[in-house]
């Protein structure tokens, strides 16, 4: 059984025949967790320029050399979704960050609301967990992460041209299913702009989901007769909207 070529992710430009030194943690992961060493060939990429093979040069405690060597994927057009989320106890927003990535998700924002229960957010675990899930499932690019913020402030400065989705617990919101049915577009332009607003453990307060209401670019969404876990609500919507509208039902973006 051949091995799949270990992937990981570049901060710098790539060009054919250059050469990169990695850090002491780069050099470690090939090394040590992966096992490779000099000769040894890899699959790297910066989120810009698409996929390159590379193959070690030189290897060092400290640090090592790479060389870059041909595109093996060019880079293609990836969807605009948004996953708006309050942070959960602990490994659920671990769970959220890794499994939005796997789906496609270009851009995390946790927020803080009134029944957000966890006030901690290590930006940079959660950057490195993106970039990890990245590497594994093949992603061409590596989703941007917000810094954790007040919900009022994530609304003040949405665009008005992106819907927000929000799951509603209540049952107030169109089933998940017939409003993304109604957007799907003929041909292969690119989907709609939306986001995904996924609610804390608790729910939304009545005074939060009123405000919600009001909002023009906020449509309510129901998943089902059963109240989700935050993390599995997550999923859920974005799984539904991948499957019916974005990159699992276009072929657009294959």
């Amino acid at each position: 059984m051949v091995r799949p070529l270990a992937r990981m992710f570049i901060e710098v430009a790539l060009d054919a025949r250059e050469i990169i030194d990695l850090d002491a943690a780069q050099c470690h992961y090939l090394i040590n967790v992966m096992r490779l060493g000099q000769g040894d060939s890899l699959l790297i990429f910066n989120g810009r320029q698409g996929e390159w093979n590379a193959v070690i040069e030189a290897t060092a405690k400290k640090g090592c050399k790479i060389r870059v060597a041909s595109q093996s994927r060019s880079q293609k057009l990836e969807m605009d979704l948004w996953l708006v989320f309050a942070p959960v106890k602990k490994t659920g927003t671990n769970i959220i960050v890794e499994k939005a990535t796997e789906l496609g998700v270009s851009r995390l924002c946790p927020v803080f609301t009134e029944n957000t229960k966890t006030r901690r957010i290590n930006h940079e675990r959660l950057r490195a967990q993106a970039v990890e899930t990245a590497e594994q499932c093949r992603r061409l690019t590596v989703p941007d992460i917000d810094q954790a913020c007040p919900l009022n402030e994530v609304l003040t400065k949405w665009p008005a041209d992106r819907t927000l989705l929000m799951a509603d617990e209540s049952g107030g919101g169109m089933p998940i299913t017939q409003l993304t049915s109604k957007q799907r577009l003929v041909g292969t332009s690119p989907a709609p702009m939306h986001g995904v607003l996924i609610g804390p453990e608790g729910g939304f307060t009545d005074a939060e989901r009123e405000q919600l209401r009001r909002l023009k670019f906020v449509t309510l969404i129901d998943l089902g007769p059963r109240i989700l876990r935050a993390e599995t609500a997550a999923l859920s919507a974005l799984a539904c909207w991948q499957a019916l509208i974005g990159d699992w039902y276009r072929p657009f973006y294959r």
